[in-house]
C-alpha cells in the first residue's frame, strides 16, 4: 500500500502555553484511488462516518498555545478511535476468529468492516500484510504523537488535558438511547467519572454551555478508546470527549459546510481559548 505524505497532521503552536492537547481521529479524508476501487459505496456514502470539518472546527487551538493533532486517513479504512487488536476476521484474511468483541462483531473494528446505517465498506477482504501496513503507518505513528504530546504537557504543566473531537449525525441523537426533548449540540464524554476529574469535567460543560451550547454528558457517548486509554487523572493526564451535533455546522446530506459554519467556529474559538486555560489554571493553583 502506497503511503501517504504524512501519517497525520499535527499543528503546534510556536510556544506551549497550555497543557491541552486537541486530537481529531476521524476527520481524515485522504481517499485513494485503490480504496475506493475496493469500495461498492459511492463517494457521499463512503464519507458517512468521517468526522467532516472536525479538525477546521478546533484549528484555533493554535492560538491559544496548544498543538491540535488530526487524521488523514479516512476512519473508513483505518479508525484510530479503536485498540489495534481489534482485528475483524470478515474484513481481513489469516485472522482467527477470538472471543466475542462486541466492536468487531457490530463491524466496527480497527479496520472497520461497515459505515453508517451498517453498510458494508470493502467487497472482498485485505491481506493480514496490508493490515499491519495500515497500522504501522499510521496507527502507531497517530498513537505514539498523541503520547509524546501528552507527555510533553504533563511534564511542563504539571497535568496534561486531552481533547479528543468528534462529531455525531444527528440521526443518532434522534434514534439512539437517552433521547432528549431538545437535541444536544454537545456531548461530553468523561467515560463516567473515569478519565478526568469532576471538576475539570464540569468546567468544560459550563464553557460550551456559556457560548450558548446544549450540552449533554455520556449519553449517547461516553468516551472511545482513546479517552479510557488516555485518561488517566490518577497519573495526570486528563481525557474529555467532545462530540459535536453536525447539524449545526454542515449539511450531513451533501457533506459540506453549512451557512453557519463560520458562526459556530467564531462560538467555539471562545469555549477553545477557555478549554485551553483549564489545564494552566489548574497547574498554577498547584504550585502555590
Amino acid at each position: 500500500m502506497p503511503m501517504l505524505r504524512t501519517p497525520y497532521e499535527l499543528k503546534t503552536p510556536a510556544f506551549r502555553q497550555s497543557g491541552a492537547v486537541f486530537s481529531s481521529p476521524h476527520s481524515g479524508s485522504a481517499y485513494s484511488e485503490a480504496f475506493l476501487a475496493r469500495t461498492a459505496l459511492g463517494p457521499l456514502r463512503i464519507r458517512s462516518s468521517e468526522d467532516a470539518f472536525v479538525d477546521e472546527l478546533f484549528a484555533s487551538a493554535e492560538e491559544f498555545g496548544a498543538p491540535i493533532l488530526s487524521a488523514v486517513l479516512p476512519r473508513a479504512q483505518l479508525d484510530l478511535n479503536r485498540d489495534a487488536s481489534d482485528l475483524d476476521p470478515a474484513v481481513i484474511s489469516g485472522i482467527p476468529r477470538r472471543a466475542a468483541n462486541p466492536r468487531v462483531a457490530v463491524g466496527l473494528g480497527v479496520i472497520p468492516r461497515v459505515v453508517s446505517e451498517g453498510q458494508q465498506i470493502m467487497t472482498g477482504k485485505i491481506s493480514l500484510g496490508e493490515a499491519e501496513a495500515l497500522l504501522n503507518g499510521y496507527w502507531h505513528p497517530y498513537h505514539d504523537c498523541l503520547l509524546r504530546l501528552l507527555t510533553e504537557s504533563r511534564d511542563r504543566f504539571g497535568m496534561a488535558v486531552l481533547y479528543d473531537c468528534h462529531s455525531m449525525p444527528q440521526d443518532a441523537l434522534l434514534s439512539g438511547p437517552g433521547v432528549w426533548r431538545r437535541i444536544p449540540d454537545i456531548v461530553l464524554g468523561d467515560r463516567f467519572g473515569t478519565s478526568c476529574d469532576a471538576w475539570l469535567f464540569d468546567a468544560v460543560a459550563d464553557a460550551f454551555r456559556s457560548a450558548g451550547f446544549d450540552v449533554a454528558r455520556n449519553t449517547p457517548f461516553a468516551g472511545g478508546y482513546i479517552t479510557q486509554a488516555y485518561g488517566k487523572p490518577n497519573l495526570g493526564t486528563h481525557a474529555v470527549q467532545i462530540e459535536i451535533n453536525r447539524a449545526l455546522y454542515m449539511d450531513e446530506a451533501r457533506i459540506e459546510r453549512g451557512r453557519d459554519f463560520s458562526r459556530i467556529v467564531s462560538l467555539l474559538r471562545g469555549v477553545i481559548g477557555e478549554l485551553c486555560s483549564l489545564g494552566v489554571r489548574k497547574a498554577g493553583l498547584a504550585a502555590e
